[in-house]
């Protein structure tokens, strides 16, 4: 029931947004792109903070270690927003747009705050649903830029900050950036399912983190156990 809630709640979102804002690809330059993507990562950085800053809190009040989780939500958090100022190279908003920004971050860091404090499992698979959205749009866009309606996009090259923070070559284009946004939000997506699928005590080791073959799936092992040289193991016997 609660995933279908998550995912109710995001393709009602989702849907609100698109006749909000006139969405239609086939139509879509790329200042509107621009436009899109700008508003929807200044709301995608929102999450990992939240649940970042709630675990740090609780850990504070617990007085308990919090084995993982805060690192991986804040990573997540700074990752999205690093995404926005890669995009703000080629645009900078105006006052109206600020101002939406502004009034959508306000509604929903309150909205998914008090939700979190409630369910923190919900709101795992609302993210990770979320970004699956997120995920499609990126697709989608990639697909207008191959199909030739974004003229100016496919002899751009990309920002120096995405080339070295990505370790690009140093003649990545655009869609050479889009491509490595799009895998980012492909494992935020992972990350935040398999986060709702475990009891929020439940410990992350967040340096054990392996990817599939195919690049498509992200997996958790639990860390390897310690080899112990062989002249530890005889001093530990004799003890």
């Amino acid at each position: 029931i609660m995933d279908k809630i998550a995912y109710g709640a995001v393709q009602l979102t989702r849907r609100s947004f698109d006749v909000f804002s006139g969405y239609n690809p086939q139509k879509m330059n790329e200042r509107k792109w621009m436009n899109r993507i700008i508003f929807l990562e200044t709301v995608a950085g929102v999450p990992g903070m939240i649940g970042g800053m709630q675990r740090h809190l609780r850990s504070l009040r617990t007085l308990e270690r919090d084995h993982g989780w805060i690192h991986h939500l804040l990573q997540e958090a700074e990752n999205e927003r690093m995404h926005l100022f890669f995009f703000l190279k080629q645009r900078n908003p105006g006052i109206m747009f600020r101002i939406m920004i502004a009034l959508a971050q306000g509604i929903f860091f309150n909205g998914y705050f008090l939700a979190y404090m409630i369910s923190p499992t919900i709101c795992h698979r609302f993210v990770g649903y979320l970004e699956e959205e997120a995920v499609h749009t990126y697709t989608i866009l990639l697909e207008s830029l191959d199909a030739g309606r974004l003229k100016h996009w496919e002899k751009l090259r990309a920002p120096e900050e995405a080339i070295e923070y990505y370790n690009l070559a140093p003649d990545a284009m655009m869609r050479d950036l889009i491509l490595m946004v799009r895998a980012d939000e492909s494992c935020h997506r992972e990350v935040n399912h398999h986060f709702a699928d475990l009891p929020s005590y439940e410990p992350i080791e967040h340096m054990h983190v392996e990817i599939s073959a195919d690049k498509t799936e992200l997996s958790f092992p639990p860390p390897k156990p310690e080899i112990k040289e062989s002249s530890e193991v005889k001093d530990e016997l004799k003890q």
